[in-house]
């Protein structure tokens, strides 16, 4: 019988492999993005120091209001540009991408996609 590891184990192991390849820096942060089955997160961490700079999700309110459901690609978009507008009000324009683990597609592409679009460096 064939023992497979379940999704999430496998998606967990292969962020931490990223994480020992990079981290964000005071100069450079990293955008770090999850997503749920019904949400998706957004944030700009500094991990020198261990502190969140800027976060973004589909559960709060504003950004709920403008959106029709909150676990789809539209929904990602939104999130990317809104998570770069927040960072250029804080002096932040050049990021290092964090994927979280999954795969660059779909909804995680469309975040990097639309933060780019709005002026994010990565």
């Amino acid at each position: 019988m064939v023992n497979k590891e379940s999704r999430q184990k496998v998606r967990v192991k292969k962020h931490i492999k990223l994480r020992n390849r990079f981290s964000g820096t005071t100069e450079r942060p990293r955008l770090a993005v999850f997503r749920s089955n019904n949400h998706m997160y957004a944030q700009i961490i500094d991990d020198t120091v261990g502190k969140t700079l800027v976060a973004v999700s589909t559960l709060e309110k504003d950004v709920k209001a403008e959106l029709e459901k909150t676990n789809n690609v539209d929904a990602a978009t939104y999130i990317g540009t809104v998570i770069a507008k927040r960072a250029l009000e804080k002096g932040i324009s050049s990021v290092v991408f964090d994927r979280g683990g999954f795969i660059y597609q779909g909804k995680i592409a469309a975040v990097a996609d639309a933060a780019r679009e709005a002026g994010l460096k990565f």
